[in-house]
């Protein structure tokens, strides 16, 4: 089975919606099998009118329970480096590749699963449905189960973090390292590096915007 004849959530995705809406029919998506254990489907948060989109992998144990992407540990730390970066949260729009919290129980704890291919393509129209709603001008992969979701397979996270492609759904992609991945590092130092250097690739994202709005303004002022 080819990816293009993999199973989707199409069919439970509207075709003409609100945010709201859409987070309200995803609650009824049976696209794949992760619908059964989650709690519920956690769709993404932020301003319809949101320039930035940031996209993670699939929400966590905290993200499940309540219901809103990012707000664990993860989120903490993202939370941070945004501010760090000079990227306030209410301004952008967070969600991720898989809606549903994938896991496997270990006595009381349960503990993240990385998504397969097939849950990820499956889960793809809800992407692409907030994509068309909020219409970010940059999309920003965090992770990568989300730049394969968004750029392509063959997209390297650490080969290529940092660095802007064309994407049909905005004026510029690019991915880095999600922040779960920052606080798995064990070595303090080498934790800390690593997340001056996320900090630094959100500093790429917001300047990147800043050129694409000098862009957008000159050419508004040629064609007057």
């Amino acid at each position: 089975m080819t990816r293009a004849t993999l199973p989707t959530a199409a069919q439970y995705v509207p075709a003409a919606a609100t945010l709201e809406q859409l987070g309200l029919a995803a609650q009824r998506c049976k696209g794949c099998d992760l619908y059964k254990c989650a709690t519920r489907a956690v769709m993404g948060e932020g301003p319809a009118s949101a320039r930035v989109m940031l996209v993670g992998e699939q929400p966590g144990d905290r993200e499940d329970l309540a219901g809103k992407p990012f707000v664990g540990p993860a989120g903490k730390v993202l939370d941070r480096a945004l501010e760090e970066a000079g990227i306030a949260r209410q301004d952008i729009y967070v969600t991720n590749a898989v809606k549903h919290f994938k896991f496997e129980e270990r006595g009381k704890r349960r503990i993240h699963k990385k998504p397969s291919i097939v849950e990820t393509v499956a889960c793809h129209p809800w992407v692409e449905a907030e994509i068309r709603i909020v219409q970010p001008r940059i999309i920003v992969c965090l992770g990568a189960t989300a730049a394969r979701a968004i750029i392509g397979k063959n997209h390297g996270v650490l080969q290529q973090r940092g660095k802007f492609v064309e994407h049909p759904g905005a004026e510029a992609v690019t991915a880095t390292v999600h922040p779960s991945a920052i606080l798995r590092i064990p070595d303090h130092l080498k934790r800390q590096q690593e997340y001056d250097a996320f900090v630094q690739d959100l500093v790429a994202v917001r300047r990147k915007l800043r050129r694409l709005d000098m862009a957008a303004e000159r050419n508004s002022r040629s064609s007057e």
